[in-house]
């Protein structure tokens, strides 16, 4: 296979779209180049996690050609070789569109297999009707958005989080106003951005001013996560820390990583943006 790099992805170039199953469309980028800008090693990583995506517009045909419509999750483990490049992860289900299938269970197989192959372990895919019910929900935790603070870095400034190491404590903190940038197209990407911990307790005006550092920085979901979750750990060492972005759709998709010192299970929380 050909060296993957964004430069040579299908991001920001005109495409045409594929309305035969074609795996072949899938883009994988390997997670290390932006694991080492961290200084983290992927034998020793220092969370655990997934990448939770939802997809809205998956399409195709039964035996007699009738068309099915399906909202699709997919779970990606983040001690994966690999992510997706979204776009691709788009053009790949658009390829489902004309394309017959025997069964609802055979779109599965050909889902999982492909995305693990992608990926480099195995993908959790999950298919739900339109009329399933899911309804939007809050992400819990103490919503840090109104404080008054004054803000001067657009770009990731960790210097800005500090923790009182006398005060232990146990909590979860929110703010709406994460944003990044694609690193290929420049398009803003929105979030929310969950922070649950255990240990010092932070400085709450410190780290929203540190979340909306983010506002100018380019880099996948993925990658902005993890920083977050790596400067946490550097900048205020909590004894248990869980960090999960909840980004706003675009083309279909919407990204949500989810990092943690914690073996849990997160629950797919649509918000209402998304």
């Amino acid at each position: 296979m050909h060296n993957p790099s964004v430069e040579t992805s299908p991001l920001g170039k005109d495409t045409q779209y594929v309305n035969q199953y074609d795996p072949g469309l899938l883009y994988p980028l390997p997670r290390q180049p932006g694991r080492d800008s961290l200084g983290l090693d992927a034998a020793s990583l220092p969370f655990r996690g997934m990448d939770i995506w939802n997809a809205y517009e998956v399409s195709w045909l039964n035996a007699k050609g009738k068309p099915l419509v399906r909202l699709a999750e997919f779970r990606i483990p983040a001690e994966s070789t690999h992510i997706v490049e979204s776009k691709s992860f788009k053009l790949y289900l658009n390829s489902f569109n004309l394309t017959s299938f025997d069964s609802e269970e055979a779109v599965l197989q050909r889902l999982r297999e492909d995305l693990s192959q992608a990926v480099g372990l195995p993908v959790e895919v999950t298919l739900f009707r339109g009329d399933a019910g899911l309804v939007p929900q809050a992400l819990e935790g103490r919503c840090l958005d109104d404080l008054d603070i004054s803000v001067e870095d657009y770009t990731p400034a960790p210097h800005l989080l500090k923790a009182d190491p006398d005060l232990l404590v146990s909590e979860t903190l929110v703010s709406h106003l994460l944003k990044s940038n694609c690193p290929v197209t420049g398009q803003p990407d929105w979030a929310s951005v969950q922070i649950s911990y255990r240990g010092p307790k932070l400085d709450a005006a410190g780290l929203l001013a540190y979340l909306i550092s983010y506002r100018e920085k380019g880099d996948f979901h993925e990658h902005c996560v993890e920083e977050i979750f790596v400067d946490l750990l550097k900048q205020c060492q909590p004894q248990e820390l869980s960090v999960y972005a909840r980004y706003l759709r675009r083309g279909g998709l919407d990204i949500n990583p989810w990092r943690s010192t914690l073996s849990l299970k997160p629950a797919n929380l649509r918000q209402l943006r998304q």
